[in-house]
């Protein structure tokens, strides 16, 4: 059996997705990437192929729920078990509220949070099964306030989190480390069309550092940790008109 740890990262072909592939495979991870197209997996996947020891590659529309935990079924048979899972894939748009933006807004909802549920539901079945695994979600500094243009957004992060509370708490005596990871202003497409992104890292520092705690088996923490644990906590208590300016 091959000792090397599994990682399975859905949303794998771009941004923080991509990123994480690559940290994980320079680091002597095996492989399973999910995205939505096989041309943009199929370039990922030979772009690493001399890296990680191990690479599946699998089609996967977070939206399309019944799929799901074949898809993750298939991919920890091919690679003898998934030590973790990051439930990485997301959307973001600026839809502001009462403008008509509702199908983006339910977009956002039915990737950012059911998709993200359903991901984790047969992640944490697989791991139960199995008696072991990480389930990593990828939340945000945007579920500690609500700005504007991004309500969806927010408010799916916001719910995310505290579902990934709900799993850590169910799931304590059941040999599952959840890890919940709420990145600041990282760039990548998902935020380059945002005016102020104040603290920005670049992708790459930005995902070496969640990998860094992924391994460290964090519960929970903001990326990087400097500045944004005091910035999210001064967030909260910032006055609506200082918000709105942001």
């Amino acid at each position: 059996m091959n000792t090397a740890k599994s990682v399975l990262i859905t949303g794998a072909t771009r941004g923080l997705g991509e990123n994480l592939a690559r940290h994980f495979a320079a680091r002597g991870y095996r492989l399973a990437l999910t995205g939505r197209k096989q041309e943009e997996l199929d370039r990922l996947g030979a772009d690493l192929a001399g890296t990680a020891p191990q690479i599946v590659l699998a089609t996967l529309d977070v939206t399309d729920y019944d799929a799901i935990a074949g898809v993750i079924r298939r991919c920890a048979e091919q690679l003898d078990g998934l030590d973790i899972i990051v439930v990485n894939a997301g959307v973001a748009f600026n839809a502001q509220v009462g403008k008509g933006h509702f199908d983006l807004m339910r977009q956002t909802i039915d990737v950012n949070l059911t998709g993200a549920i359903a991901t984790s539901e047969a992640a944490v079945a697989l791991f139960r099964a199995q008696g072991r695994g990480q389930l990593v979600g990828i939340s945000s500094v945007a579920a500690v306030r609500g700005v504007r243009g991004q309500g969806a957004y927010c408010a799916t992060k916001a719910a995310f989190s505290r579902y990934l509370e709900s799993v850590r708490l169910e799931t304590k005596r059941d040999g599952i480390v959840v890890t919940d990871l709420a990145p600041g202003y990282i760039d990548t497409d998902l935020n380059r069309s945002i005016a102020n992104r104040p603290f920005l890292v670049t992708a790459q520092k930005g995902t070496g550092i969640m990998v860094d705690l992924i391994e460290r088996k964090v519960g929970f923490r903001y990326v990087p940790p400097w500045p944004w644990t005091l910035v999210a906590q001064v967030m909260k208590w910032l006055p609506d008109r200082v918000i709105a300016k942001m």
